[in-house]
């Protein structure tokens, strides 16, 4: 589906409209596709509140996944739940760890394509913390805390360096909804890598603190996905939800 410029700028607006005073059902487009959205680290479905009502007003069946943040097989089987009820060709979004779950559960024969936003990109059965001690160390690393087997970003880390770019107000709201994740999780390897047989897109983001745009480019390139650039920090969805949703859009059969 191919939407002018005009035509979506037009969509931003109302779309924006819609999500600060809400829009009766009556007055969205006819389905225009579907997408599936997965989270990453220290976070949750609601991350994509920006995005979402773009989509809806574009006609666009969304759904957000819930993933438990526990392991990767957990987040792919949750994903490949999402995928079983869609009606049809379905792009498939992932956000930094998100990546991985993507990567793992997009061979479910819905998936037209994947979308990576900073993401991690595995090969099978890689060690993606040895690929990424090979590039520049990003600064929120520094912030993980764990304690009794699950961690989070400190406060400082989080504002600072996981949300930079984002006005602090809405940062904090993220800070108080963020996901605590198991310590194992960064450990989990993939058994399969979707983007050697779907199309790929991936959206790199230049002034990232939390995954390092050296790395971005590297999985990118190395998947052979067409490749976007913005300039922003690591949370592109709410600081450019327009581009996001334009990304989606562009990629949906």
């Amino acid at each position: 589906m191919k939407i002018s410029r005009r035509s979506f700028s037009a969509m931003v607006a109302s779309g924006a409209a819609a999500m600060a005073v809400g829009a009766p059902a009556s007055a969205s487009p006819a389905r225009n596709g579907n997408v599936v959205l997965v989270h990453g680290a220290y976070a949750d479905g609601s991350c994509w509140a920006k995005v979402i009502p773009l989509l809806l007003h574009a006609g666009v069946a969304v759904t957000a996944v819930q993933h438990p943040l526990t392991s990767l097989a957990e987040g792919a089987a949750a994903t490949r739940r999402a995928l079983d009820l869609q009606t049809g060709p379905t792009v498939l979004m992932g956000h930094s760890f998100g990546g991985s779950v993507i990567t793992e559960a997009g061979d479910h024969p819905n998936v037209s394509s994947l979308i990576y936003l900073s993401a991690r990109a595995p090969e099978v059965g890689e060690d993606y913390g040895a690929l990424a001690a090979k590039f520049p160390t990003p600064p929120a690393n520094a912030g993980l805390v764990y304690n009794n087997g699950f961690g989070g970003l400190t406060e400082r880390a989080f504002l600072n360096d996981f949300a930079n770019g984002v006005p602090r107000s809405e940062a904090r709201v993220l800070y108080a909804a963020q996901g605590r994740l198991a310590q194992t999780l960064f450990g989990n390897r993939t058994t399969a890598a979707a983007w050697k047989a779907k199309p790929a897109r991936y959206l790199i983001t230049t002034e990232d603190r939390t995954t390092s745009p050296e790395l971005q480019r590297f999985v990118a390139e190395r998947m052979g996905a067409q490749i976007s650039e913005a300039s922003t920090g690591h949370l592109s969805f709410i600081v450019r939800p327009s581009l996001v949703a334009r990304l989606i859009l562009d990629a949906l059969p």
